[in-house]
């Protein structure tokens, strides 16, 4: 098994179950946490997925092209991936971008990925500020999923996951400039996922869809 040392040691790397995985020491006898390339409960595993959920409204039906500058698990980038958007993402974290990359490598050799030719989304590594200066062209939607401050009960599997999350990227202080720099950046709208406690982050939005505990608050250019 190979091992790659994240942080202090406490938190490490191993390839296990044929996938790479982030362990620590409540996860190590479960098994560790990996990117998931599947379909979530609820989501169809047609391809491609019906533009039917809130994060679909949110980026547009008629947006082709998005990135995603908050990378984090994944798993709202795979969802716009399975809905037949092309998508770009940005992880600043080496360690969050190994595991992105080992899930992006699989779902590569998926059967229904493999029958269609389709490529698994790119991978950026690096400060999305200074990367979404220098994009080679405007996508026509960048999708923000800040850290914002804890503040809301989450189930225990979800709340492994962003503690850990957390415990990696810490809260996004720069979040305002992110805000800014996609904004710049984009061609056509910005969206902003954030649970519902939160500020806009920027300013009054063009329209703001509302599920349970989060919303997209939509940043339309004219």
């Amino acid at each position: 098994m190979e091992q790659a040392l994240a942080g202090d040691g406490e938190i490490f790397l191993a390839y296990r179950d044929g996938c790479l995985k982030l362990l620590d020491r409540q996860t190590l006898k479960k098994g560790g946490l990996a990117v998931e390339v599947d379909p979530r409960p609820g989501e169809q595993h047609s391809y491609p997925a019906p533009k039917k959920e809130l994060l679909a409204q949110a980026v547009g039906k008629k947006t082709h092209t998005i990135v995603d500058a908050t990378c984090g698990w994944a798993q709202d980038s795979l969802a716009l991936f399975r809905m037949g958007y092309q998508v770009t993402c940005i992880e600043r974290s080496p360690v969050m971008a190994a595991l992105i990359q080992d899930g992006f490598e699989r779902l590569a050799k998926k059967d229904w990925v493999l029958r269609r030719e389709l490529s698994p989304p790119k991978l950026l590594l690096g400060n999305a500020i200074e990367l979404l200066a220098n994009l080679p062209e405007q996508p026509d939607c960048i999708y923000l999923d800040p850290m914002f401050p804890a503040k809301k009960k989450q189930s225990a599997a979800t709340r492994k996951s962003m503690a850990i999350l957390r415990d990696i990227l810490g809260d996004d202080l720069d979040r305002q400039a992110l805000f800014d720099a996609a904004w710049a950046a984009t061609g056509r709208r910005v969206v902003v996922k954030s649970p519902d406690y939160a500020e806009p982050l920027g300013g009054k939005p063009s329209e703001s869809l509302h599920g349970k505990l989060l919303r997209y608050d939509v940043y339309l250019k004219s």
